[in-house]
C-alpha cells in the first residue's frame, strides 16, 4: 500500500514541477490555457504523478495497463476511473484500468470569472485543473489496484486524496455548460428562442443544456408530444448560435 504523506508546502511545490514539466512533454499543450488535448497528454502527466508524487511506484508495482480517454459528453464528472468488477479475479497482468477526462470542462474553464475549486482547491488555470482532476482520479486508482474497489465517499479515499495531495473534497466547481449559457449568453431552461437551420428561422423553447442546447421546436408533424398533445421536433444547436425572443408588451 502506498504510505506516502505530504504537507501542504511539498505538495505545491510538487504540483507546479509538473505543470512547468508537463508544458515541456505535452505535444498539444503549451501554456496554461487548454486548446488541444489528446489521450497522449493524460498518459504524459500521470507518469509525471508517479514519478514526482509516488516514486513510480505504480510503474514498477503494477503490472497491467493504463488506459487513458477523452469525453465530450461528460457534463457533471471531469474524471471518471474505469476498473474491471471481477478485478479481484484476474491475473494482475490482465487488468485494465481507464482514466478518462471530460475534456469540456477545461476547453471552457477561460470563459467564467470566479474561484473555481476542484476538490476545495482554488485553480489558477485550466491545467491546474486538469492536475486536481486527475489527483483525484489517481485515488481511485490506488484503490482500485490495492483494495479492488474504490468510492470517493469512503474514509479510506479521502484520506488517501488529503495524505497525497492536501484534498478536503470529491467535487469541483468547473463551469458547467448550463452555468455558461447562463451567465455569458443569458440562456434558461423554459426560454423561448429563434435559431437559423438550413436557412429557415425557427422557433421554439430550450429544454436541456449540456454540450449544446436541447430546443423543442413546434411541429404538427413532429415525433414527440407533451401532456396536452402538441407534438415537437428536437433540435441541438449550440448556445452561440440562439437568439432569444423579445418579449412583447
Amino acid at each position: 500500500m502506498i504510505q506516502y504523506q505530504y504537507d501542504n508546502k511539498n505538495i505545491i511545490k510538487k504540483r507546479a514541477y509538473i505543470t512547468q514539466e508537463f508544458m515541456k512533454l505535452s505535444p498539444n499543450i503549451k501554456s496554461k490555457r487548454i486548446k488541444e488535448i489528446s489521450p497522449e497528454d493524460i498518459k504524459i502527466l500521470f507518469e509525471l504523478y508517479d514519478k514526482v508524487f509516488l516514486n513510480k511506484h505504480l510503474e514498477n508495482n503494477f503490472p497491467g495497463n493504463f488506459k487513458f480517454s477523452l469525453s465530450k459528453r461528460m457534463t457533471r464528472s471531469a474524471g471518471l476511473t474505469l476498473c474491471p468488477k471481477n478485478i479481484g479475479e484476474r491475473k494482475p497482468e490482465e487488468v485494465i484500468i481507464e482514466i478518462r477526462i471530460g475534456v469540456n470542462f477545461f476547453f471552457q474553464y477561460h470563459l467564467l470569472e470566479r474561484d473555481k475549486k476542484v476538490c476545495e482547491i482554488q485553480s489558477h488555470h485550466a491545467l491546474e485543473a486538469l492536475q486536481l482532476v486527475l489527483e483525484h482520479e489517481i485515488c481511485h486508482v490506488i484503490e482500485f489496484i490495492y483494495f479492488h474497489q474504490s468510492s470517493c465517499k469512503g474514509n479510506q479515499f479521502k484520506t488517501i486524496a488529503r495524505n497525497l495531495f492536501g484534498h478536503t473534497s470529491s467535487y469541483h466547481e468547473l463551469p458547467s455548460n448550463r452555468e455558461i449559457a447562463k451567465e455569458k449568453f443569458n440562456l434558461h431552461i423554459g426560454d423561448k428562442i429563434t435559431f437559423d437551420f438550413e436557412e429557415k428561422i425557427l422557433e421554439g423553447m430550450i429544454y436541456a443544456i449540456n454540450k449544446r442546447a436541447t430546443v423543442m421546436v413546434p411541429d404538427k408533424k413532429g415525433q414527440y408530444a407533451d401532456k396536452e398533445g402538441n407534438k415537437y421536433n428536437k433540435y441541438y444547436v449550440p448556445v452561440g448560435k440562439i437568439k432569444k425572443c423579445e418579449i412583447k408588451g
